[in-house]
């Protein structure tokens, strides 16, 4: 997938619920361009959940949902600012693993409104030339998460955040992909979409072979 010059990125975004495999996925994608002699970043947009529940936990407090909403917007928002400013003036494929699509779901899980400064922030940010959501039921990503032993998660938090991303009204434009498969086969449906998605922006012609291979 070679570079144009004066051209912008190809604007990859993954989503879908914790255990989904995005991580993995995506740096495997990108370490594929790599290989193929394209160039390719990998940003990640986190929130900083994990280390607010541990703190919860590890002092007893228990955060309010309003609160850790609160303070998982501004370290998500400004992963995000920061991740756009780096991919703006990257010649070559950018894969975001998570983004505001993210905070938004989050958001479901506690019961809140999705409110008017992320909805609109969303859409005065570059749009992603491809939102691919991880597709995978709650109950084999809590298996994962569990096995993983790094975070703490629940089976009715999984569903819920399965269930928000469901309802946004993006939802139905993002590319779904089944995460549930082999690592191998997750990360064989994510270049597809990326080629894809890279043909479609004409970054390479559809005739050609695929560039992450």
């Amino acid at each position: 997938m070679p570079a144009r010059r004066n051209e912008p990125p190809l604007l990859i975004v993954l989503t879908g619920i914790d255990g989904a495999g995005k991580t993995t996925a995506a740096r495997g994608a990108v370490e594929a361009a790599r290989r193929a002699g394209s160039k390719a970043l990998l940003l990640r947009n986190h929130a900083g959940r994990r280390n607010l529940t541990q703190w919860s936990a590890r002092t007893g407090v228990p955060l309010n949902p309003h609160l850790a909403d609160a303070l998982e917007t501004v370290i998500r928002t400004f992963n995000v600012l920061v991740s756009h400013a780096r991919a703006h003036t990257f010649p070559g494929l950018v894969v975001m693993d998570r983004h505001l699509y993210c905070q938004l779901g989050l958001r479901s899980v506690r019961g809140l409104r999705h409110g008017r400064f992320v909805p609109w922030l969303l859409r005065r940010l570059p749009a992603p030339d491809l939102v691919i959501h991880f597709d995978i039921a709650p109950e084999q990503a809590l298996e994962r998460i569990l096995l993983r032993g790094t975070d703490t998660e629940t089976l009715e938090e999984l569903t819920a955040l399965s269930d928000g991303y469901r309802a946004l009204p993006e939802y139905p434009d993002f590319h779904r992909i089944d995460a549930g498969g082999a690592p191998d086969e997750v990360l064989d449906a994510l270049t597809d979409a990326i080629n894809g998605a890279a043909a479609g922006a004409g970054w390479i012609s559809a005739k050609q072979s695929t560039p992450l291979r």
